[in-house]
């Protein structure tokens, strides 16, 4: 299996149940093998405004990540992108966070990030 980034976006899509069957199984087998998430996805998923035990849950979940911290190498690939893209600083660190690491990134807003030489996106809406 490869190694992938997983977005904040389709976190919620696996919590809320509304990915399709073979993304809910692709995704299984990824949190069930070695989920990674940006420091970024841990900022956004912990401040959703949700209810206890939902947030217990996602807790969980963040608890069992390999959470990617802002290295140096990212940083720089971060300036790299926002100089040459007009890019959200969350999305560019996210994006950069993948590139750094030679991480596949899934997530659900692939025009997001279409643009972004390097960055391999995978669309657990179209598997």
């Amino acid at each position: 299996m490869g190694r992938y980034l997983i977005d904040t976006n389709v976190v919620s899509d696996f919590f809320t149940a509304s990915l399709p069957e073979s993304g809910i199984v692709f995704l299984s087998n990824i949190i069930d093998d070695l989920p990674i998430i940006s420091i970024i996805t841990q900022i956004e998923l912990l401040c959703w405004n949700i209810d206890d035990d939902t947030l217990s849950k996602i807790k969980e979940f963040i608890d069992d990540c390999v959470i990617v911290d802002i290295s140096p190498k990212v940083v720089a690939e971060c300036v790299h992108l926002r100089r040459k893209k007009k890019i959200k600083l969350p999305d560019a660190i996210i994006a950069a966070t993948a590139i750094a690491n030679n991480l596949t990134l899934i997530t659900r807003n692939t025009k997001d990030f279409e643009a972004i030489t390097g960055l391999m996106l995978l669309n657990p809406f179209e598997l």
